[in-house]
Formats: structure tokens, C-alpha cells, sequence
């Protein structure tokens, strides 16, 4: 029987509240791929809502789960990280690139959301996740995050098709092959997840409908779904129309049965819809 493709997720796990490696795992494990976290902090819940967490950092444990895998002969056809608490984090994540060369390489540079970066981040920390940005093969930045990498201001107002291109040209000229910024509103009035294939000189643009609620998480599950779907061999294009298509009815989901936003989208309920031939959006060429 053909192995099943291994992914080394590292990312944080949250006891309560969906995020991070409590959707990363279910999610790739539907689409077929195995997961093996590599547990970057534990936290009673996420950071949005409930209090004080109780929270252990895991730094120490990265290097030595790494040695262990290597000695043991264990490999990965990607590599995956999400949320990063600390520089030497960022340097471990490198660390796993250079030990599995031939592994697809996917950043999702979780620094900041709605114009605002993270109260834990600091400009250190912002400049270590440019290198390990530039170090990717895959970068999925929200709109908040692409404009820090790129050291400008968040955009006030609604983009131009010509004005996140430039935006997806300039990053995918620091390194990765491929960028997809989540999270766009576009000058014609529809939001959009967008993409650019360097190596193809091609662009994407998938667009959906904005729901009047906020739900943690739902970044690492965009991410989540479009690493499943490039790994199983998917088409740009294609990976970001399931990706997107799946988030929106994940949240719909959610909004519709009132479901408290801090426990995030209703994962549970929604996984089937992810492996059905119904599970896609229209996308176009900008």
C-alpha cells in the first residue's frame, strides 16, 4: 500500500478554541496526509476571550524532536508553520528546512490581522519571519501580514487589481515560489483571497462573501486546506478555490447556528463538505 504523504506541522495547540493545530490536524487528516505536530507552546485556549491562558512554552522540545526524527529516518514532504512565539522559534523552523531539502516549504506568517500586528511581536521577531518567509516555497500572508513583510503601510482603502499584483510581485521576488494574501478588499467591491505562481508568471483571484463576524482561527484553516490540496498535487488555482470555498461555508456554518465566536468555526460539522466534489469556488486569472 502506497504511505500516505507526512507533514511536520509546527504550530502551537490550544486546549479550547479552534485554532492552530486543532484544525490543522483534523483537516489534513481528512484530505489524506498525515500530520506529526511539532508543538511550538501549549495553551489552555487561544488568546482572544478567555482570560488569563495558561500557556508552556515548547521551545526546548523542537530541536530535540528534530534530532530524534532524523536519527530515526523519519521524513517529510512539507514542512509547515504557522504561529511562532520567540526568534529562536524562527530559527528552528530554518533548522527543519535545511534538514529536509527536498520537503515543501509552507510559511503562513501569523504576525497581525485587521492593520494591527500582534501584541507579542516585536521588530526583531518581524525581521526573523522575513527570513523565514524569504526561505519559503509557499507564503499565505493576510493582507495585514504581507504589508508588514514588505515594511509598508496597511492599505486605508480598497486595492486595485495592479496594486496587489505589485504587492504579490515584490514578495514572491524575496524567495517563495508562490504567494497567496488573504483577506483583500478589492477597488471593484468584492473580497478576495489572491495568488501569484512566480515560476508561471501567473495570478489568482478567488472572491467570497464577507460574514459580520470574526472567528479565531480561520487563517490556519485557509492555510490548512490549500497545503493539503498543493501537496495532493492540485493546480494554484484550484488549491485556493477549495481552500476558500471551505472557509466560507465553515463559517457560514457557524454564524448560522449563533455558535459563541471565541469557540471558533464549528469544525466538526463541516469536514465532510471538504472531501465532497462540491467543495469549490470560481476563480479567475488577473
Amino acid at each position: 500500500m502506497k504511505e500516505l504523504k507526512r507533514v511536520a506541522a509546527i504550530h502551537d495547540l490550544s486546549g479550547v478554541g479552534r485554532c492552530s493545530l486543532s484544525v490543522i490536524m483534523p483537516t489534513l487528516s481528512v484530505l489524506g496526509i498525515q500530520v506529526c505536530p511539532v508543538t511550538t507552546a501549549l495553551l489552555s485556549t487561544h488568546t482572544r476571550g478567555f482570560g488569563d491562558v495558561v500557556m508552556k512554552d515548547m521551545t526546548d522540545y523542537i530541536p530535540l524532536a528534530l534530532e530524534h526524527y532524523r536519527s530515526a529516518g523519519v521524513g517529510f514532504e512539507c514542512i509547515y508553520s504557522g504561529f511562532l512565539a520567540s526568534e529562536r522559534q524562527v530559527e528552528l523552523c530554518l533548522d527543519f528546512f535545511e534538514s529536509y531539502p527536498d520537503a515543501m516549504r509552507i510559511v503562513d506568517p501569523v504576525m497581525g490581522d485587521n492593520g494591527r500586528m500582534y501584541k507579542t511581536y516585536t521588530k526583531e521577531l518581524c525581521d526573523s519571519m522575513q527570513r523565514l518567509a524569504q526561505a519559503a516555497d509557499i507564503i499565505t500572508p493576510n493582507l495585514t501580514e504581507a504589508s508588514i513583510l514588505l515594511g509598508i503601510d496597511y492599505p486605508v482603502s480598497q486595492l486595485t487589481q495592479n496594486e496587489i499584483k505589485g504587492m504579490l510581485v515584490r514578495l514572491a521576488g524575496r524567495g517563495p515560489k508562490i504567494v497567496v494574501i488573504t483577506s483583500v478588499p478589492m477597488a471593484d467591491g468584492k473580497n478576495c483571497n489572491v495568488g501569484y505562481d512566480r515560476e508561471h508568471n501567473a495570478f489568482w483571484r478567488v472572491s467570497y462573501e464577507k460574514i459580520p463576524r470574526s472567528y479565531p482561527g480561520t487563517g490556519d484553516l485557509f492555510a490548512s486546506v490549500l497545503t493539503g490540496g498543493l501537496m495532493l498535487g492540485d493546480s494554484l488555482p484550484i488549491a485556493m478555490s477549495r481552500a476558500t470555498y471551505f472557509l466560507e461555508y465553515a463559517i457560514k456554518t457557524t454564524f448560522g447556528y449563533g455558535s459563541d465566536a471565541r469557540e471558533g468555526v464549528m469544525l466538526e460539522k463541516c469536514l465532510p463538505m471538504l472531501i465532497s466534489n462540491q467543495c469549490y469556488m470560481d476563480y479567475t486569472a488577473m
